[in-house]
């Protein structure tokens, strides 16, 4: 991959210096070889090409959606992403139908106007009222989606105490995501990197009396319809906690704690029977038993059977192995969620073995 991508700057470098050469030879002042010039049968040939290539577009942005359109996120799994997804939605309409006109109106007026020797160029100096109606429309566009994403930002980080909820930390470093519980009293207790040491792998103050009952787990563990509130921390480098079934993205900076908050929806077991996954695990299990047939004929393991879960994600690029920076999430009922939690040992049993 290296090579071809060598090949191809020295490829690209090449053009770039033949163009420049070309338009060097043309700016000189005496020019007595006119095949550089543009002929009417140039003109009429790029017309032709330029409104070719807007068809071409719409032919490639339907063959996508045709194609690919399965492979985006099934429904959100939290409260506030049916607000996410409808935003993005209006969003994307209002692109496309942009798009899709000033596509239209580029490529058609460059076929339209394309050079003719007998037609001259009018001069048209300005006018004030075409220059206030494009300047408007997308100053009062721009506007509405830049408000109603604010409404839906403040929904969506106004934490309401009443709710109670739950504290959790996410706790990010290379490559990978430990999560820790706030116990009974919900209260998560102090951590520094500088106490990082043995098993104290998050740097927890194990004499801060609201530490003693955090639980600190690699397999996070969510009760439905319950409002969680994430701490989020960095041990060395910029890491982004990225829950796309959830709808859910915050940076995690190396230094401070940033938050986010969400109430998860749908349990693992009722969003595996979802239509959509049912039939994106079906797709994902076909390919992965046509490569086992490979592996095996190569004397090699076969691939497992793909399973949904939802994950943690790094969604920023941060090291080597930025690519395996995940965790598991489990949503299940709280009966479910409490059973697990008498199983896990509190930072007090850890620290004190």
């Amino acid at each position: 991959m290296t090579a071809f991508l060598v090949v191809l700057v020295i490829i690209l470098f090449g053009v770039a210096v033949w163009q420049m050469s070309k338009i060097f030879q043309m700016s000189q002042t005496a020019q007595t070889d006119t095949s550089e010039i543009a002929n009417e049968k140039d003109n009429n040939i790029n017309g032709w090409l330029m409104l070719g290539f807007v068809f071409f577009i719409y032919i490639i942005l339907a063959v996508c959606f045709w194609k690919w359109f399965d492979v985006l996120l099934p429904v959100a799994a939290s409260e506030h992403g049916l607000e996410i997804d409808q935003l993005m939605l209006v969003s994307m309409i209002l692109i496309f139908i942009v798009g899709i006109i000033t596509q239209w109106l580029l490529h058609y007026f460059a076929f339209k106007y394309r050079g003719d020797r007998p037609r001259k160029a009018l001069f048209y100096a300005d006018n004030d009222k075409l220059e206030f109606i494009w300047t408007i429309i997308p100053v009062i566009v721009l506007a509405g989606l830049i408000i109603y994403g604010l409404f839906t930002w403040t929904d969506i980080m106004n934490i309401n105490e009443e709710d109670d909820p739950m504290v959790i930390e996410l706790y990010a470093y290379q490559f990978d995501w430990r999560a820790r519980y706030s116990g009974e009293d919900n209260t998560l207790g102090e951590a520094n990197v500088r106490l990082i040491e043995g098993v104290n792998q998050l740097g927890v103050d194990g004499s801060d009396p609201y530490a003693q009952d955090d639980v600190v787990v690699n397999e996070l563990h969510l009760p439905v319809g319950r409002k969680i509130i994430f701490k989020m921390r960095s041990q060395d480098v910029l890491h982004s906690a990225y829950m796309p079934h959830f709808r859910a993205q915050m940076n995690c900076v190396p230094g401070m704690i940033t938050q986010f908050s969400f109430t998860p929806t749908i349990t693992t077991e009722e969003m595996r029977e979802n239509e959509d996954i049912v039939a994106k695990v079906t797709k994902i299990n076909k390919i992965r038993r046509e490569n086992s047939l490979a592996l095996a004929a190569k004397g090699e393991e076969p691939l497992e059977e793909y399973v949904f879960d939802y994950i943690l994600l790094c969604n920023k690029i941060c090291g080597n192995n930025h690519y395996n920076m995940q965790m598991k999430i489990i949503v299940e009922t709280e009966e479910e969620f409490n059973a697990w939690m008498e199983t896990q040992k509190t930072i007090s049993e850890t620290l004190n073995q």
